[in-house]
């Protein structure tokens, strides 16, 4: 026996030394997978990197979407929109605005030449204004003055085009004259000699086509009826106008209400371009003078009548009186 040993009591064995507690729970998650150690700590901060990229990818995703939305449609797909706005806006310029039409014979040389474009004023008419002498008009047959005229018969695609006005008027039952004279006008004209209006003779000279002759044949004098006018082309020896319709209803004459609209501007083609302004000679003195002479009497109508009403009252009341 060894001194200093205890009897039952040997060298303590090797065991194996117990874990501190707290030092385990640093080292493993609850479920019993590694912690933040030195091998768990590389998969732990992969997993994070990887959810971290899925969330920037679906915030990309999703601002992308918002990109998309706000960005402007495409040319192509816009274009079908853009195309229908035109025609609507076509279609009403062309029906109270202006429209263009296309002169097919040789009525109104030198003013107007075969083929010219021009564009007809149809907005005024709409607010009640009248023609005026000297304008060019463009009016809608009255009835027999295109009869047998050989008027060619337009197209599908022109028929379409001119209804909306991207071509001049596929309706050739139209006709563009000068207005002469106006409702409550007296026009005469003798063989050789110049139109007279209202007992004034007219200088032609700025818009009659060189070398015609003002009146071939003779007429007149012609009362024009109220609300309507006298119409001449510019080429008086190649015009059918008013002179040659005197035996059809309204005497030659054609109603305001057959009017489409004043011709304002030569627009086509770009060489031709000028306005179609009325001449000076229709506004000289004098023309107006039946309407200068029918308004004293109308004033005095007007002054006399008052009178007239107070003396019927005086001699009612001085015979209620007796």
């Amino acid at each position: 026996m060894a001194v200093g040993a205890r009897p039952g009591h040997g060298e303590p064995e090797d065991r194996p030394e117990r874990p501190d507690p707290a030092v385990a729970a640093m080292t493993s998650d609850p479920a019993g997978q590694p912690g933040p150690g030195a091998e768990g700590e590389d998969g732990g901060s992969e997993k994070g990197r990887e959810g971290q990229e899925n969330r920037e990818d679906r915030e990309n995703e999703e601002s992308g979407g918002d990109r998309d939305r706000n960005q402007p449609r495409s040319f192509w797909k816009e274009l079908p929109l853009l195309i229908g706005i035109a025609l609507v806006l076509a279609l009403l310029i062309k029906t109270f605005l202006v429209q263009a039409f296309s002169i097919p014979s040789d009525s109104m040389m030198n003013t107007l030449q075969r083929g010219d474009r021009v564009l007809v004023d149809k907005l005024t008419p709409w607010f009640g204004s009248k023609p005026e002498r000297g304008e060019v008009v463009v009016f809608h047959d009255p009835g027999g003055w295109l009869e047998g005229a050989d008027t060619p018969e337009p197209n599908a695609v022109q028929k379409v085009l001119s209804f909306i006005g991207l071509m001049p008027s596929a309706e050739e039952k139209d006709l563009i004259k000068r207005v002469i004279a106006v409702g409550g006008d007296t026009v005469s004209c003798k063989e050789g000699g110049k139109v007279v209006l209202n007992g004034k003779e007219l200088d032609e000279s700025s818009y009659l086509r060189p070398g015609t002759v003002p009146c071939d044949p003779a007429f007149g004098p012609v009362h024009v009826p109220k609300d309507r006018i006298w119409v001449m082309g510019d080429n008086r020896q190649n015009s059918l106008d008013s002179r040659f319709h005197m035996e059809l209803p309204g005497g030659g004459t054609v109603s305001n209400d057959e009017v489409v609209g004043r011709a304002v501007v030569i627009a086509w083609p770009v060489n031709r371009w000028s306005t179609l302004p009325i001449p000076a000679t229709y506004d000289q003195p004098g023309l107006d003078k039946a309407l200068a002479a029918a308004t004293p009497g109308a004033l005095g109508l007007a002054g006399a009548l008052p009178l007239v009403l107070w003396r019927r009252k005086k001699r009612t009341v001085g015979h209620t009186a007796e």
